[in-house]
């Protein structure tokens, strides 16, 4: 690890990678209503640049891993941080709503490296308990991010507009790439880096994506994470319509969310070695289990309001937080060699899920509180059902003695 840099400091800076994706995301919510009045386009056009930005992250992430696995972790981050900050500042000049859509794919091609490329630097380093309070830490400081975005995107539209939302992003990508060009480590020795043969790659696509445990393993953090991401979805019509608040008051759905999820990560940090990750994943869903439960007593018992028609995702993503670094690097673990690949399609699966849920599934629950509950509902739910698959699985792959 470079020297430079403390072991906090190095959490600090993965963790900022990995939040650029849903930065770009959080950030520019508050500013839909006068995107879509200046460039002259519906509700769901606007929308849907959240799915111009998405299905091309889900599609890109799916080689950000095996890109770095040939040419180093290192390369790759700054090559993709320079590509995001291009586009992020060509979004500053759109004057269509089809320019926008254009722009917001180039960045969904390059904001997955950050996410992708540091779940495989921390495999890279760290295995069992170790690998585990890393990625606690990553995820405590990742979960400021999606609160902290919002609220500056909504005093940035309300003093300047939309493009100066772009333009910050701008000026925080061109930080971020001197401070991974000036810090971040090389953690792939040239010895133990893979070919990018198509043959190879061919075999390797095949043989994670062919994994049973690793589906499962996957499926079950996305389909927990779309419980809370469809709120995110829905951010301007569950506050402003629903709620009735201020473009400058989405800290009500990012503040108790972002919370939650820094205690669920801070709770998980403190468990590792201590709980094994079946424990830790199943007191996670306990948790999420009483947050829906508690979301569908209040969405159908009480008027939309504050603060209650939030506390429920303080719960949720809490128990989601707790459960998701043992679900995430379990799902890696059976691929010692080719952890940047298998980190891959793990985010290419998650993010292929949320752009269907950006153009798909949040559209058709936003209507009312009552159906997003239901949503959250059916989520964990499913998320659930997967996390059984895997241990079933795992269990029965298992020679006597090595599971648990």
């Amino acid at each position: 690890m470079n020297r430079q840099l403390s072991d906090r400091g190095f959490a600090l800076l993965l963790a900022a990678l990995s939040a650029l994706g849903p930065f770009s995301i959080d950030t520019y919510l508050p500013s839909f209503p006068e995107m879509a009045e200046k460039l002259n386009a519906s509700p769901l056009q606007v929308q849907q640049t959240l799915t111009a930005y998405l299905i091309p992250f889900a599609a890109m992430a799916l080689w950000h891993g095996a890109i770095s696995d040939a040419l180093g972790r290192r390369r790759v981050i700054l090559w993709a941080l320079g590509l995001f900050g291009l586009a992020s500042f060509g979004c500053i000049f759109a004057t269509r709503i089809e320019h926008l859509w254009l722009l917001r794919a180039l960045q969904g091609i390059s904001a997955g490296a950050g996410i992708v490329i540091s779940r495989a630097i921390v495999r890279d380093l760290y295995d069992g308990a170790a690998a585990q309070k890393l990625m606690s830490h990553v995820a405590i400081t990742f979960a400021l991010a999606p609160a902290i975005a919002p609220v500056i995107g909504g005093w940035l539209q309300s003093w300047f507009g939309w493009r100066s939302v772009f333009f910050f992003l701008t000026l925080l990508t061109s930080a971020l790439l001197y401070a991974s060009w000036r810090w971040l480590p090389e953690t792939l020795p040239p010895e133990k880096r893979q070919s990018l043969h198509p043959g190879y790659l061919a075999r390797t696509y095949r043989k994670v994506l062919s994994t049973p445990s690793f589906l499962a393993a996957t499926a079950a953090v996305a389909l927990n994470f779309v419980g809370f991401f469809i709120y995110v979805l829905s951010a301007p019509v569950f506050l402003m319509q629903h709620l009735g608040v201020s473009e400058r008051e989405f800290l009500w759905l990012f503040g108790p969310a972002m919370s939650g999820l820094m205690l669920g990560s801070w709770a998980s940090g403190r468990f590792a070695g201590k709980l094994t990750p079946m424990q830790c994943i199943v007191r996670g869903y306990v948790v999420m289990a009483l947050a829906a439960l508690l979301n569908l007593g209040i969405s159908f018992g009480l008027a939309p309001g504050l603060p209650w028609s939030v506390l429920p995702l303080f719960v949720y993503t809490t128990g989601m937080a707790l459960a998701m670094p043992s679900l995430t690097l379990l799902a890696l673990d059976p691929f010692v060699s080719e952890r940047g690949l298998a980190a891959s399609c793990q985010t290419f699966l998650q993010a292929g899920f949320n752009g269907l849920a950006a153009g798909l599934i949040a559209p058709l629950l936003w209507g009312s509180t009552g159906t997003l509950a239901l949503g959250m509902t059916g989520m964990a739910s499913a998320g659930a059902m997967a996390t059984w698959v895997y241990f079933k699985r795992s269990a029965g792959n298992a020679s006597p003695g090595q599971t648990g």
